[in-house]
């Protein structure tokens, strides 16, 4: 069985932050293609004639590809090669983001939507290992830390830039734009991948697992699509029941995974993770805070365009100061998380609740006519407790763990994020939010800020990362052959 890890090669200094800045733009435009059709949907479906259940393959087909195809992905990568997975995808990606782009019928957006998940699944697979063999131990915090801060700020950051691409039309591409902006980024990727990223193969090789594979892919396919479903049509009998069947077929995959590890053949789903405390409560926080954000840009969209009808520029403007915030708590908060530990985590969740709390009172006192000069400055305090929260999430999670567990948890922590976004959507949007009325916004906003507080407290169960090496004392060099 082997660990799936890699070793740096010739990389040092500028040459591992030119690569780390290829991942991150890999990471910026997979987050960012999960959110941002939602604002251009209302255009992409009047242009191509598209049915409601069209419409909800464009919107989740993507997701649900992404997800199913990540545990795979990052076994193929530790197969062939960090390297060379990563490559491949960020050329199928790319490519197939034109396609997306230039579809002239919603069954071929469609497809190009699913094709455009399992390439983004292919790049985020390997992310976590690749940064783990880029940079030593002890840089591990502050590089974990602005991975997860690109990815929260891209996952904001997609309604706000579709609603500006839409509305001010950069090239006359309408809707189109939202996915060939994916080009030039693909490319400035491609080219810092192909120039600085490089790995050794892993020590040892290892199995696909065939059967793991067949397993967690029906099993994450069947839940996160019933996800969908009861965010879009509410509780009925039959997503739930393959809620049911996807959680039994679950436990059967967690029982085969055990006996491929006794055999030591190489599971696909490395269980002894979860014998790590951080890993385990992180796990469960990573879930709830990705469904608690999911469900809070999605509620705010609709709050903003359907129930206080701002455009979707206004609706950018009116969320750039949470942006902003989020910025500025991302900044400070390995100060705060050095001094404070996880209560900076617990406080900045805190934060964001109490914020959304404000909002929905003062939205209500108005009777739905907001000002937003006086709304900036709690709209930034928020954003300021999300970045709080977020960003150091990651690096305390994975503390625990080695290189090589790492290096296994670059296709799990990724999956687990998706599976907070469907839980996140089903349960507070189907429940709560059943009209798009000032009443539902502000029943699914407090449902939010209070799931938020919840989490706030279980997040003090993490353990405190460890102090932080003095930097002053020269850092090992990656491993060179």
């Amino acid at each position: 069985m082997t660990s799936g890890a890699a070793t740096a090669r010739a990389v040092s200094g500028p040459g591992a932050w030119a690569a780390f800045a290829g991942c991150l733009l890999s990471v910026f435009m997979q987050m960012i293609d999960v959110t941002i059709v939602n604002t251009a949907l209302p255009a992409i479906t009047a242009d191509l004639r598209a049915s409601s259940a069209q419409q909800l393959l464009i919107v989740s087909g993507y997701s649900l590809a992404f997800a199913c195809t990540l545990l795979p992905a990052a076994r193929a990568g530790a197969m062939t090669g960090r390297r060379r997975m990563f490559l491949a995808a960020v050329v199928a990606f790319t490519a197939v983001s034109v396609w997306c782009g230039t579809a002239d019928s919603a069954g071929e957006l469609v497809v190009a939507r699913v094709a455009q998940g399992v390439a983004g699944a292919g790049m985020a697979a390997q992310t976590i290992a690749i940064l783990t063999a880029l940079f030593p131990r002890n840089l591990h915090t502050r590089v974990f830390a602005l991975y997860g801060a690109t990815s929260g700020f891209a996952g904001l950051l997609g309604p706000i830039l579709g609603g500006t691409l839409l509305t001010t039309d950069p090239g006359g591409f309408g809707w189109h734009s939202i996915f060939l902006m994916n080009l030039p980024l693909g490319v400035v990727t491609l080219v810092l991948a192909w120039r600085y990223l490089w790995l050794d193969a892993p020590r040892q090789r290892c199995a696909l697992d065939p059967m793991g594979v067949l397993l967690s892919t029906v099993t994450l396919f069947g839940l996160l699509y019933a996800l969908s479903e009861i965010h879009l049509r509410g509780w009925r009998p039959v997503p739930c029941l393959i809620i049911a069947a996807a959680l039994a077929l679950a436990m059967v995959t967690v029982l085969h995974e055990r006996r491929v590890a006794r055999r030591g053949a190489g599971p696909l789903l490395r269980l002894d993770l979860f014998g790590d405390r951080g890993f385990a409560i992180g796990s469960i926080v990573v879930t709830g805070f990705f469904g608690v954000f999911t469900a809070f840009v999605f509620a705010i969209s609709i709050t903003l365009q359907d129930v206080l009808d701002f455009s979707p520029l206004e609706t950018g403007i009116a969320m750039t100061p949470f942006a902003f915030g989020a910025g500025a708590g991302a900044l400070v908060s390995p100060v705060f998380v050095q001094r404070w530990g996880v209560r900076t985590l617990a406080g900045g969740l805190a934060l964001f609740a109490v914020c959304v709390i404000m909002g929905v009172a003062y939205v209500n006192i108005t009777d739905g006519r907001v000002n937003m000069l006086l709304c900036a400055a709690p709209v930034f305090l928020c954003g300021f407790g999300a970045g709080l929260f977020a960003v150091p999430l990651q690096p305390i999670m994975l503390s625990g763990l080695d290189d090589g567990q790492m290096a296994e948890a670059s296709g799990l922590l990724p999956t687990i994020e998706q599976i907070g976004n469907g839980v996140g959507l089903a349960l507070l949007s189907a429940v709560f939010f059943r009209a798009h009325t000032l009443g539902g916004s502000t029943v699914m906003l407090s449902a939010i800020a209070v799931v938020a507080l919840t989490l706030a407290a279980v997040t003090l169960a993490l353990p405190d990362p460890a102090p932080t090496p003095d930097r002053s004392a020269p850092a090992p060099a990656p491993t060179v052959n």
